[in-house]
């Protein structure tokens, strides 16, 4: 699900002085950085794919990505840090594929359940990774958006509007919040061997139903 990275070498040396003083330079700077971040946080996930959060060493994950250990640093200080980042790339990837495709079942629970139906199917082509990310979620002291984010997916799939005009403590957060956490064990339990996609699904679709009864 994650592009292998090429690696380029370092690229922390220093930009010219011509290009340093003016929005032209910041502009090269930023695209720089940003497309080093993401060349370490594919370079991450290449790694975990394969051997889940063990194989995601700093060092490691520095010399795939051709970047020097102290500009990996820089980015993520810890590996928690990087994992919760792989963690977002991966949400990143669910998001734009809902919109492009937006869920088309019939009712409310129905289309969460689609969201996270897809969103299983996703993970589990790398089951390493997906390892590693839900783990992540369960053991990081790194705070995460990953359930805000999902509640959010699951608000759009319910057809309640923008997720962000609904408060923190209305109803309809709060379930979809419940869903996402009850996804969340059921991908635990899959990865453990003890549930396939279709019994998965089937505990999925009576929770949004009874969830969901009023989104």
């Amino acid at each position: 699900m994650t592009a292998e990275p090429t690696a380029t070498g370092d690229e922390t040396r220093s930009q010219p002085a011509g290009g340093a003083s003016g929005p032209p330079g910041q502009g090269v700077r930023s695209r720089s950085q940003h497309q080093r971040r993401k060349r370490i946080v594919q370079a991450a996930a290449a790694l975990a794919s394969r051997g889940g959060i063990e194989a995601m060493q700093m060092r490691t994950v520095s010399e795939r990505a051709g970047v020097a250990l102290g500009t990996l640093y820089r980015y993520f200080p810890s590996k928690m840090d990087l994992v919760v980042a792989v963690v977002s790339e991966e949400l990143d990837l669910l998001e734009g594929s809902i919109d492009r495709r937006p869920p088309r079942a019939g009712d409310a629970p129905q289309r969460a359940v689609e969201v996270l139906m897809r969103a299983t199917r996703g993970l589990m082509r790398e089951p390493e990774l997906a390892e590693a990310l839900i783990r992540s979620l369960l053991l990081s002291d790194v705070k995460t958006d990953f359930g805000e984010r999902m509640t959010g997916l699951l608000l759009r799939a319910a057809a309640t509007g923008d997720p962000a005009a609904v408060p923190a403590d209305d109803p309809r957060r709060l379930v979809a919040r419940a869903l996402a956490g009850i996804w969340t064990m059921e991908m635990i339990e899959m990865l453990r061997g003890n549930a396939t996609a279709e019994e998965i699904q089937a505990r999925l679709e009576i929770s949004a139903a009874r969830l969901l009864i009023d989104a």
